[in-house]
């Protein structure tokens, strides 16, 4: 493994990380790619995004891979840990013209080794359903564009069924289509359904069914991505104007909503059992909101750039009662399930209800793990383990420890000023003891104190990180409160005027759209167009306004300050690939992630058995990100 250091070491690329689990380790003979294996010139293109299904196979192969690489489609056989990948033989490819393909979905409910589902969309807004094991093309949706201009962002299949699908576009709109039904040959015509704060909801007017079905307007500027629930009740959208916003699917109600800390939204998950969800953007933060509270409980600081990708790893995230085994009252498979999550949707809908009762309000203390990973601009893969010191503050802190580390402030008293407050980090990893540097840690001066009391209540000055002291009356800055090492990051991160530094490699980033894109990134507009004078003008204007609801909301429930909640720090922060990471999904034996060269990697989970070189030598890849 490079070692970490300083200089050109730092720009090495990494082959394999370590948790707590142990060891992963990059496959390079299951990287899928181009079979050319030559790297994608990525300029101006769209995200390199990678589907899974699984087809039942009784060869118990059945794992099927869909990626985009610029105008391509490709769909193989995924042979994960198990085989090297053979990229001569794709079961189907596809090549687009006029149009690139942006993102895509499988349907599990239909998938059979005979046939699949798989939605796709395209930057000129079309939605294709295609069959690619019979390599059939069932149908096209907004063919002639009447629904919506502007490109698809994101496609999924509605939980449960087999014929809906939710479509959302880059103008802020989302459509709820039927594969059953046409769009018709002339633009829809739509009546109010329901209407709310930053979003309105319209079913279309048509004598005869027709698609869309509804059409969901949320927010200002592109919806970039939503997710579903884990029961598929409520849907997560993450927007450019940098807004969170949980509905409630059937009913259309908003339950929820947060905002970034800066910028744009970019991407969104759930936790397994639906508590929590993470978002990440522009701010360069992973933000966890809590479902059940609505409201913002931790922050996340690793990347150096836009984060592109957030997901939670079900397999690692585990549950347990720290009361005796002997009190636990139901069958052995409850109580396994209880503990650890399992690798299929159905596993993780079973835990649900037991996560929701052991984290009711029943006062026992719990031991609880949340591990997600995120993936960003600036090439690297981050882990996070979210823990019950975070989760139930006001609980003893268990004795199964994490190597977490938080920077938890403190609320200041209530007569001082905010240059009194003060931050405490807390190392739970026993291999780095308070007051050293060991990797991913931040050490503080003096002693660490009792970990129990740290959350609740101020330690003393001398306990302290290095923070800088904000001018008399309290300070307005977010980073007043910070380490000094992450003082420095975040200063030059949450500056506005130095945001634009941080995001050189931006999707989509032309040159004529270059100067657009300076003002989304220091005022996080959205899509605005700047073809004339005019339109400059009415830019500025709307900067100033965007900065005074930025203003409004910074310290609220909504968007709480940096000092105000616990901020995380990556259990792994790895720079893996030499473009943006654009993938990162986990998967039971393995996590996979993809660059925007167009190399789809897969890290062997510890334990499980690797590819040795002289398996496939003919297979070796050559300019990969190994």
């Amino acid at each position: 493994m490079a070692a970490e250091g300083g200089g050109k070491e730092m720009n090495e690329i990494k082959t394999q990380f370590t948790t707590r689990e142990g060891v992963y380790k990059l496959l390079t003979h299951s990287e899928y790619s181009r079979p050319n294996r030559v790297p994608f010139n990525s300029q101006g293109s769209n995200p390199v995004k990678v589907s899974f299904v699984n087809v039942n196979d009784q060869s118990g192969n059945g794992d099927r891979i869909c990626f985009n690489v610029g105008r391509e489609l490709y769909f193989y056989i995924y042979k994960g840990v198990r085989k090297a990948a053979d990229l001569s033989k794709p079961i189907d490819k596809r090549i687009y013209k006029g149009t690139q393909p942006t993102c895509h979905d499988f349907n599990p409910l239909t998938a059979t080794a005979e046939s699949v589902s798989l939605l796709v969309g395209f930057s000129a807004g079309q939605v294709q359903l295609i069959d690619p094991i019979k390599k059939e093309t069932s149908k096209l949706f907004n063919e002639e564009r009447l629904i919506d201009k502007s490109g698809v962002t994101c496609v999924r299949w509605v939980p449960g069924s087999e014929s809906l699908f939710l479509v959302a576009h880059s103008s802020g709109s989302l459509y709820l289509y039927n594969v059953e039904h046409t769009c018709g040959t002339t633009p829809p015509h739509y009546q109010l359904l329901k209407q709310g704060d930053g979003y309105a909801v319209h079913t279309c007017k048509s004598k005869s069914a027709r698609n869309p079905l509804l059409r969901w307007t949320v927010g200002e500027g592109a919806l970039n991505e939503f997710a579903f629930s884990p029961d598929g009740k409520f849907l997560a959208c993450a927007s450019q104007d940098g807004f969170l916003r949980v509905f409630g699917f059937d009913a259309a109600e908003l339950h929820g909503t947060m905002k970034s800390y800066f910028g744009g939204l970019l991407c969104v998950c759930w936790s397994p059992d639906g508590r929590y969800i993470v978002a990440g953007g522009e701010d360069d933060l992973v933000t966890v909101w809590s479902f059940s509270d609505c409201r913002v409980i931790a922050r996340g600081h690793g990347h150096k750039s836009w984060v592109s990708v957030v997901a939670f790893d079900h397999c690692t995230t585990s549950v347990e009662d720290s009361d005796p085994p002997a009190e636990f009252s139901g069958s052995d498979e409850e109580f396994h399930e209880q503990i650890h999550f399992a690798g299929g949707r159905d596993r993780a809908n079973s835990s649900q209800s037991h996560l929701s009762k052991r984290n009711s309000t029943d006062g026992r203390p719990v031991s609880v793990t949340y591990r997600f990973g995120s993936v960003g601009q600036d090439t690297q893969l981050c882990l996070w383990d979210l823990t019950e010191d975070i989760l139930f503050p006001h609980l003893p802190l268990s004795r199964t420890r994490t190597h977490t580390n938080v920077m938890s402030a403190t609320s200041p008293p209530a007569t001082g000023s905010a240059s009194n407050t003060t931050a405490t980090t807390i190392t739970t990893n026993p291999t780095n003891p308070p007051g050293t540097n060991g990797n991913n840690t931040v050490s503080s001066s003096g002693n660490s104190g009792a970990l129990s009391n740290s959350i609740l209540a101020p330690l003393p000055r001398s306990n302290s990180l290095p923070h800088s002291t904000g001018p008399a009356g309290g300070s307005t800055t977010p980073n007043s409160h910070m380490s000094s090492k992450g003082s420095s990051i975040i200063d030059s991160a949450f500056i506005a005027t130095g945001v634009s530094k941080f995001a050189t490699l931006s999707l989509h980033d032309t040159r004529k759209e270059r100067h657009e894109k300076d003002h989304k990134r220091n005022h996080s507009m959205g899509h605005i167009s700047s073809k004339s004078s005019d339109k400059l003008n009415q830019l500025s204007s709307a900067a100033r306004t965007a900065k005074a609801d930025a203003a409004k909301t910074l310290g609220t429930l909504l968007c709480p300050r940096m000092e105000e909640v616990p901020l995380l720090e990556p259990l792994v922060c790895k720079k893996i690939a030499h473009e943006r990471l654009t993938v990162l999904i986990f998967l039971e034996d393995c996590l996979v992630t993809a660059c925007q060269e167009g190399f789809i990697c897969t890290w062997a989970r510890p334990g499980k058995v690797g590819l040795l070189p002289s398996q496939n030598p003919t297979n070796s890849p050559s300019g990969t990100v190994v």
